[in-house]
């Protein structure tokens, strides 16, 4: 039982400092293509701070634990809003000023949405999974041409100061991508055999793993990221961070994980899980919005997100002791 947990901790330590290399070199390295800063913000960020869920699911789909793969997932999606926006904006509340998040955030509540309506018969089969992907396509050649077309944006601008602020040589920046991708696959790997192992020896199932260990785990580059972000009144890359992260989540993560290997859970996981992760993403975007002018989360709504958090984990923990 020591070894598997010494994985863990090792494994999710080495994911944070392996993923916050990579979204650095991969930013840097946008950068010096002359990526737009608005692109940088809309995929590289959202593609890197997703990373670890992605390397994660892959290797637990591939080894035959799919519902490390579905959970992480899904569970990184629920910490994303409730866990990371809620103390987000108890540290800083979030006003909402960028144009193309606005836009993203409704297009976040329909992903989620075909999330949900995939899974009505519990099984996100290859078919499934295709699906996921081909949007997710789509929505990067849409983003590319946002990116390449609106070069005046809030988003934009926090994230070129962010991309000066942190500036590196091209060699350096390149490395770091290299760098950060090899530990995040190894990290990974230590990751979920730790995850596996001790599910098993206390008896619970990898979904319920995955869902809090594996996901608040991988879920932590994201916090720190965006708290930072808001500290320095970088607001919309704060909420970016999340939003990207949640498309790139229920889409390409899963979808590759459903790729390799179906996916079956039980009902459980649609009443609760998809249920949650539904009403926190539409609450997301009614709050974010901001029909009436700008959106924004004030401190009141992040204690809420993240009592939201609390409950829904003590509800997971829960019901795994009951079963």
């Amino acid at each position: 039982m020591l070894l598997p947990i010494l994985a863990i901790v090792a494994g999710l330590a080495a994911l944070v400092w392996s993923a916050d290399r990579f979204v650095q070199g991969a930013a840097s390295t946008a950068g010096h293509l002359g990526v737009p800063p608005l692109l940088v913000g809309m995929l590289i960020i959202g593609f890197g701070t997703s990373a670890p869920e992605m390397v994660v699911s892959a290797i637990a789909a591939s080894e035959g634990n799919p519902g490390i793969a579905l959970g992480n997932a899904y569970g990184s999606n629920i910490s994303n809003i409730a866990l990371i926006l809620g103390v987000t904006a108890l540290v800083s509340p979030i006003a909402v000023r960028s144009q193309v998040l606005r836009g993203e955030l409704p297009v976040l509540a329909a992903v989620t949405g075909l999330a949900a309506w995939q899974l009505r018969d519990g099984t996100i089969d290859r078919g499934d999974a295709f699906v996921l992907l081909a949007v997710f396509g789509g929505l990067v050649a849409t983003s590319i041409v946002i990116g390449l077309r609106r070069r005046r944006d809030a988003l934009g601008v926090e994230m070129e100061q962010e991309l000066e602020g942190h500036a590196m040589p091209l060699r350096p920046a390149v490395s770091w991508l290299l760098v950060g991708l090899v530990m995040l696959v190894i990290s990974s790997r230590g990751l979920v055999w730790g995850a596996v192992e001790i599910a098993r020896a206390i008896g619970v199932s990898d979904l319920v793993i995955g869902l809090t260990v594996v996901a608040i785990g991988t879920s932590l580059p994201e916090l720190a990221s965006s708290v930072v972000a808001a500290r320095r009144g970088e607001h919309d890359l704060a909420l970016g961070n999340v939003v990207g992260s949640n498309l790139f989540n229920t889409l390409a993560v899963v979808g590759i994980a459903g790729v390799i290997a179906p996916v079956t859970v039980g009902p459980e996981v649609l009443r609760r899980d998809v249920a949650v992760m539904a009403g926190l993403t539409l609450a997301l975007f009614v709050i974010g919005f901001g029909f009436r002018g700008p959106g924004r989360i004030n401190r009141w709504e992040g204690g809420g997100l993240v009592a939201v958090f609390l409950g829904y984990t003590g509800l997971v923990v829960a019901s795994a002791i009951g079963d």
